[in-house]
């Protein structure tokens, strides 16, 4: 992706930490059919090769995963938090006028060829961490044992698992890091003001003080 260095994330723990907090990620492929996307929740392991690898699985009937068994180059895109930013947020505005709106946002881009699986074992044990995963703020979490045995063989028959390590990461925080330290106050107060939920979320991933760059 288009990512200008004032912008542009390299420690590794915090791609990790922000591709965590993306619930559900898109994994992009291009083959015999042309270009494919899938949405997906996945897991991360972070200690499974140099930057990590993904785990996770796809209806067999998508046929998506032939191209993952095809060795195909895979991107998966984690999307962060995202907000518009008015040109009123930058008192800069005043001042000259010369601004325009933008749009600020973190997220994530992962690169690999992932191993397609069918094992039920495996599929079951991916299956079940995906489940705890989410399940896990539940007052009382559902787990796969709660589903009748001969229910969830059939269930898994009808999946494919795969494991993705990643072979290059691209992160990217653009939070005005580019604007004035007065432009990125503005925006920060004016998205911690919005009636907007993600407007708010995003408010609070921006930094207190920020050097024009």
């Amino acid at each position: 992706m288009y990512n200008p260095k004032a912008f542009a994330v390299e420690d590794l723990p915090q791609l990790h930490q922000m591709m965590g907090d993306c619930r559900l990620a898109v994994l992009v492929t291009h083959g015999e059919h042309g270009l494919q996307a899938s949405h997906l929740p996945l897991l991360l392991d972070p200690q499974q090769g140099p930057n990590g690898s993904l785990y996770g699985h796809m209806a067999r009937a998508n046929p998506q995963w032939r191209d993952l068994e095809a060795g195909a180059e895979a991107l998966v895109i984690f999307a962060g938090a995202e907000a518009y930013v008015s040109p009123a947020f930058y008192p800069s505005k005043a001042e000259h006028g010369k601004v325009v709106p933008t749009w600020n946002y973190v997220a994530v881009h992962a690169y690999g060829s992932a191993e397609v699986f069918s094992d039920p074992h495996r599929l079951r044990n991916l299956v079940s961490a995906l489940t705890d995963r989410h399940e896990s703020t539940r007052e009382q979490p559902w787990k796969l044992d709660d589903a009748p045995a001969e229910y969830i063989d059939s269930m898994l028959k009808a999946i494919v698992g795969f494991a993705l390590p990643i072979q290059r990461l691209e992160g990217k925080r653009k939070l005005s890091q580019n604007r004035s330290p007065a432009d990125v106050a503005g925006v920060r107060n004016g998205l911690a003001a919005s009636p907007d939920p993600q407007d708010r979320v995003l408010a609070h991933l921006m930094p207190e003080q920020s050097s024009k760059e």
